[in-house]
């Protein structure tokens, strides 16, 4: 017979202390060190049908691990309970860059400007704090500041603002029934444009070169309506559109209604430019009740949801594409939306008027040089 091992001594656990470490245990954001080292001390706090507590090897051969980790977390809550089975600190590099320099960082980044710029570097900053160049870009990452970065924006200064709004994300929100709401708007000017030399295609490593100018070879344009629900879109191409003539939006209009079954009412969610208001379009919507148009308001196209499919058709097929013809564009425009309505996606609108308008508010509000 071997000779017995040393008692353990008793593990007892408070009713806090399951319930804190079985919480530990379940937690998903628990880190599995921690974890670990919870089930151990559950698992030493049981005991066998006799009443003696459980081994550490056996605890081991339960949770496979080792012996000694299991007798170093088991010692440790004895020594410490709870909070003996946090991390211990570990041995690093002190610390050279106190509270009040990231302090002033941010303070100088989002309050003042250099005197021959309109915005800080990460050198100009390091020589007006005495920092060096790395720890001025570690504090601006850790606070997600962008100095060398600008963003564009136009506040709308339409009367009608609130009223536009409320009506077009109405239609997207809560569309009305047998009715399909269509954002309408045109691409003007799409040039064809062929490379003044070949293009360079894509090697590993190397991305694809192609000439930074072009061959103009004429242009087109493009009236779409897409459907806010299904997301298919309907095209119409025009060449003639110079003066932006009201005829050729007419025309689109007579294809939506040849298009769209009879018994449907259709919402066109348009902008405000001056085609859409002729009298030659207020004639042809007359003569067509079905049709209403619902008018974006002024400097608010990103409320058109066209736009968003204009972009996708503009990175996707127009920026890097070679067209030597102005017919050979057109039929790669139509290629494209015949394969966009094989498997149309819908932009899903989701904040309310209420939401883009209260965002607005806050938005004004926070305008540095509004005088108010």
């Amino acid at each position: 017979m071997g000779r017995p091992g040393p008692k353990l001594a008793v593990l007892v656990l408070s009713d806090h202390e399951r319930q804190v470490l079985q919480g530990w245990v379940r937690a998903s954001s628990t880190p599995q060190g921690q974890a670990l080292r919870s089930r151990i001390v559950l698992a030493c706090a049981e005991v066998d049908p006799d009443g003696l507590p459980h081994s550490a090897s056996a605890v081991a051969r339960e949770l496979g691990i080792t012996t000694e980790t299991v007798s170093k977390w088991r010692a440790r809550f004895l020594r410490h309970r709870l909070d003996g089975l946090g991390d211990a600190p570990r041995p690093g590099r002190a610390r050279t860059v106190s509270d009040e320099q990231v302090s002033a960082v941010l303070k100088a980044t989002l309050e003042s400007k250099p005197k021959n710029a309109t915005h800080w570097s990460t050198r100009s900053m390091a020589a007006k704090t005495g920092l060096s160049q790395s720890t001025v870009s570690r504090i601006w990452r850790a606070f997600g500041l962008q100095p060398h970065r600008a963003e564009t924006f136009k506040l709308s200064t339409d009367p009608f603002f609130i009223d536009k709004v409320h009506d077009v994300v109405g239609l997207y929100l809560d569309p009305p029934e047998r009715a399909l709401a269509l954002c309408v708007d045109e691409k003007s000017q799409i040039q064809a444009l062929d490379r003044s030399q070949p293009v360079l295609p894509m090697m590993p490593g190397t991305p694809e070169r192609a000439s930074h100018d072009h061959l103009r070879a004429g242009t087109t344009t493009l009236f779409a309506a897409l459907d806010a629900a299904t997301g298919k879109v309907i095209g119409s191409l025009h060449r003639r559109h110079r003066r932006h003539r009201a005829v050729e939006f007419r025309k689109f209009l007579s294809k939506l209604d040849r298009e769209i079954p009879a018994g449907l009412d259709v919402h066109l969610i348009c902008d405000n430019y001056v085609t859409h208001k002729t009298e030659t379009i207020r004639r042809w919507l007359l003569a067509h009740p079905r049709f209403r148009l619902h008018f974006t308001p002024t400097g608010s196209s990103w409320l058109n949801l066209v736009e968003r499919w204009f972009a996708e058709l503009t990175n996707k097929e127009l920026h890097r594409g070679v067209h030597r013809s102005v017919q050979a564009l057109e039929r790669d425009i139509r290629n494209w939306i015949a394969t966009w309505n094989d498997d149309p996606r819908p932009y899903v609108w989701t904040k309310t008027a209420d939401q883009i308008l209260e965002s607005l508010a806050g938005y004004c509000r926070r305008i540095t040089d509004s005088g108010h």
